[in-house]
């Protein structure tokens, strides 16, 4: 991966910070799968398993940054390790947050998978109103932060691109099984909230 060529030098604080909120982060996945299995046997009307290649393709992108040896800065935090180990604090608590309550707002709605259910609601509140996509937002925030922490930061080049390609393939594919579900009421969701970016993308 691009991130072994040559890693910048890190603090041990922000990479501890990217641990233990990437343990955080794991919990509350755990959670929300959890309260999504205890509401009941689930009924799907459509699925697409072809988003799990655009899943293992996101996975590539993550890998491209995560991956590769660490060159930690040891000893006293100076201004920067401390600027740095806030920065990943903040920006991981807002990916957790937003994840937290997309995830909330989709309720039994929510998987891995591209799918619907026959009792399938269009989420088009929280996280939802503002943009379509807000857990797609919240990963490549998470991966951001991944080289910030790491000092991977040329992982990015390839981590990027790997990383839209593969959510480009599940968006295309979810937005297919709704507009077959919800017709003309997604239409205007699509037209009304922009996929990424409030009034841009």
């Amino acid at each position: 991966m691009i991130a072994l060529v040559h890693p910048e030098p890190t603090s041990v604080y922000a990479v501890a910070a990217l641990c233990g909120s990437m343990f955080v982060w794991v919990a509350v996945l755990l959670a929300a799968k959890g309260r999504r299995g205890a509401a009941g046997t689930e009924v799907t009307s459509k699925r697409d398993s072809g988003s799990m290649i655009g899943v293992a393709v996101q996975a590539l992108g993550f890998l491209a940054v995560g991956f590769g040896p660490l060159e930690l800065v040891l000893g006293a935090p100076d201004l920067a390790a401390i600027g740095q180990f806030a920065a990943v604090l903040v920006l991981m608590a807002g990916v957790i947050a937003l994840f937290v309550a997309s995830s909330r707002a989709m309720g039994r709605n929510w998987a891995i998978v591209a799918r619907t259910r026959e009792d399938h609601q269009l989420v088009t509140w929280g996280p939802f109103a503002v943009v379509r996509n807000p857990i797609y937002v919240a990963l490549f925030v998470w991966i951001l932060v991944m080289a910030l922490a790491l000092g991977h930061w040329r992982g990015l080049i390839l981590g990027i691109p790997l990383y839209w390609i593969g959510t480009w393939m599940r968006v295309r594919r979810e937005e297919k099984l709704l507009r077959a579900q919800f017709g003309a009421a997604y239409d205007a969701y699509a037209a009304r909230v922009k996929r990424f970016v409030p009034g841009l993308v």
